[in-house]
């Protein structure tokens, strides 16, 4: 069973930045796509970036495109994303999403339905 840990949420204010983290165990992650998802308060769960964990390819939201980057360290089964010039919009609960046998693209184009596993979700708040 997968199992995924997010940590690094927080309070920063707009144009700073954040990185969290995503602790991934329970499998082998060779065939898998790994993604962060958000949900803002009164909104449906949004795609936000995802990466091939065999290739390294990635695929962004055109809302965080060049601005947030998504990675991974093989060694340690855990997935980045570092957040630059945050902006108010990008206060949510963000999730950790593991799926099998897919790829970056197709996590970021299915959304939700293409997702197998979540973590617990942390908090994001960019307010001055």
């Amino acid at each position: 069973q997968v199992q995924l840990v997010e940590s690094g949420g927080g309070l920063v204010q707009p144009g700073g930045s954040l990185r969290l983290s995503c602790a991934a165990s329970g499998r082998t992650f060779s065939s898998y796509a790994m993604g962060w998802f958000r949900q803002a308060l009164r909104k449906e769960r949004e795609f936000v970036a995802a990466i091939t964990w065999s290739d390294g390819s990635t695929f962004y939201a055109d809302s965080v495109k060049g601005r947030f980057t998504i990675s991974r360290d093989n060694a340690k089964n855990t997935v980045y994303l570092q957040m630059n010039m945050m902006k108010p919009e990008d206060t949510a609960v963000y999730y950790c999403a593991a799926s099998s046998f897919t790829t970056a693209q197709t996590m970021g184009v299915s959304g939700t339905p293409r997702v197998g596993s979540w973590g617990q979700g942390t908090q994001v708040t960019v307010s001055s």
